[in-house]
């Protein structure tokens, strides 16, 4: 219990200083995007005269050394005060209240059905190793790792919207606040799109590890002993070999949600991807900051569970 606590904090600390670093860089973006800081800040369609421009870079404190700026946003940052959006006119948090919910629905759902689907896949070309079965299920899994998320989404409004019209094409609706139904039809293409990568990576991972596992000595000894296939394959390889695969599981976590931008941007999906989009291209400094940082932090979160998961299924990595 002491090793696994101390295992603990150690990743702890280490996601502390990741978003520490990544925080300096989202601040350092009004100074390094290429125009004026001033009007980074208050917005580019803003006219100025000599006087207000001078008033606002006091303002601003753009005339203080840029660790005591620093150590101001930070702490606006921990009271919840992201700044103001100046495309939308109102507070960046209230922005990411309604947009980072959506993005991390569309995450998590695409998350769970690439898992399971993933993993069962690979078990399917594991154990069927040779046959038409496996050989389908690479064929497949190859064409989803190298097919680009944007235009799955393309092709697959072409084929359900416009030629089927089985599908709305955009929009975006959570079950429980309308029609389940209609909600359900909206989240089908971008869940698709989103999880088809994932589920490629996953099947090629736990097919990977389940041949690894299934070589060793233990897995041979218990097949000798009389122990049905399929209690060997549930009991004895799958946990063994879902080790890695765990891994993965939060590295494609953190794809979908750093990665919504092409799927929310295609579908008109009012998610955090679509909000950073339209910041960057509309040079809404405060917005861009804060995205990077939400994005950060749900990374490093994605990690940290992944390290303390990894270390709970094998007690040898906390060890070392």
């Amino acid at each position: 219990m002491i090793i696994l606590t101390g295992y603990i904090l150690k990743r702890l600390g280490q996601s502390c200083i990741v978003i520490i670093l990544v925080s300096l860089f989202a601040f350092s973006l009004v100074y390094l995007m290429p125009g004026d800081p001033v009007y980074a800040l208050v917005g580019e369609g803003v006219e100025l005269t000599e006087e207000e421009y001078q008033a606002e870079y006091i303002r601003l404190g753009l005339d203080r050394p840029v660790y005591e700026r620093y150590a101001d946003w930070v702490v606006n940052v921990l009271h919840g005060d992201l700044g103001t959006s100046t495309k939308y006119n109102e507070p960046v948090s209230a922005l990411l209240f309604r947009r980072l919910p959506v993005t991390m629905f569309l995450g998590g759902i695409s998350l769970v059905i690439s898992t399971v689907i993933g993993i069962f896949f690979g078990m399917v070309a594991s154990t069927k190793r040779g046959t038409v079965w496996d050989m389908i299920v690479t064929v497949f899994s190859n064409f989803g790792a190298a097919v680009p998320l944007f235009w799955l989404a393309v092709v697959g409004i072409y084929i359900f919207s416009v030629n089927l019209r089985w599908l709305p094409s955009f929009g975006f609706s959570f079950p429980w606040e309308g029609d389940p139904a209609a909600s359900l039809k909206q989240l089908v293409l971008p869940v698709l799109a989103m999880s088809v990568g994932t589920i490629s990576s996953t099947t090629r991972q736990t097919r990977s590890s389940m041949l690894e596992v299934i070589g060793l000595d233990y897995i041979r000894a218990a097949r000798a002993k009389g122990v049905k296939e399929g209690n060997v394959i549930r009991r004895h390889a799958l946990p063994n070999a879902l080790i890695p695969v765990v891994t993965l599981i939060g590295m494609n976590f953190r794809h979908l949600v750093a990665g919504s931008v092409a799927s929310e941007k295609v579908f008109n999906i009012p998610g955090m991807g679509q909000l950073l989009t339209t910041a960057v291209f509309g040079r809404d400094v405060a917005v861009t900051q804060a995205c990077i940082l939400i994005i950060a932090i749900v990374v490093s979160v994605a990690n940290l569970v992944v390290d303390i998961s990894y270390g709970i299924i094998d007690p040898r990595i906390r060890v070392q």
